[in-house]
């Protein structure tokens, strides 16, 4: 089993999200992460979806959501040929902390202290998920307060164009 990246280009109607959602339930395909936004096109959406599985059960995904009236396109993303991020907040306790420790491994993993408030850092950090993963794991000794972690979003490198058109 590998995690899988798609992405799809779909119409921006009401109820779309609720269909893709729904499709992967009824199939019982799991989603470890969905992102929804905006393109350079009001009418499209774009849907970037995490899952695991196998070479099978990916192809079956993408079959099964093709066939959905609102999708214009579908694509699996290579991670050989595209950039995938995610992007982490988290809201770090400074009571009692080493700052000077927690101000290295900040620097080290290129986050960004985007506030600091009597008691409490919060830091940006938007990476891939390995280095996420990894920098969640050096601040582990630190007093985390909150933390809200996004989906990944995706697109190809180079002059790649999609023509929904």
């Amino acid at each position: 089993m590998k995690k899988q990246c798609m992405v799809l280009l779909v119409e921006n109607n009401a109820g779309v999200l609720a269909r893709v959602s729904s499709l992967f339930m009824q199939r019982g395909f799991n989603i470890d992460s969905l992102t929804v936004s905006s393109t350079e096109n009001p009418k499209i959406s774009r849907i970037t979806i995490m899952t695991t599985g196998d070479q099978k059960t990916f192809s079956q995904i993408m079959k099964q959501t093709k066939k959905l009236v609102e999708t214009k396109m579908i694509f699996a993303v290579e991670p050989a040929f595209s950039l995938i991020q995610e992007l982490l907040l988290v809201k770090i306790s400074t009571d009692g902390a080493d700052i000077e420790a927690l101000k290295e491994i900040v620097s080290k993993f290129g986050a960004n202290m985007i506030d600091v408030t009597s008691g409490c850092l919060v830091t940006e950090l938007a990476a891939s998920s390995q280095v996420i993963d990894d920098y969640l794991e050096a601040i582990s000794g630190f007093k985390m307060v909150e933390m809200c972690r996004s989906g990944a979003i995706a697109m190809e490198r180079g002059d790649v164009v999609y023509d929904l058109n």
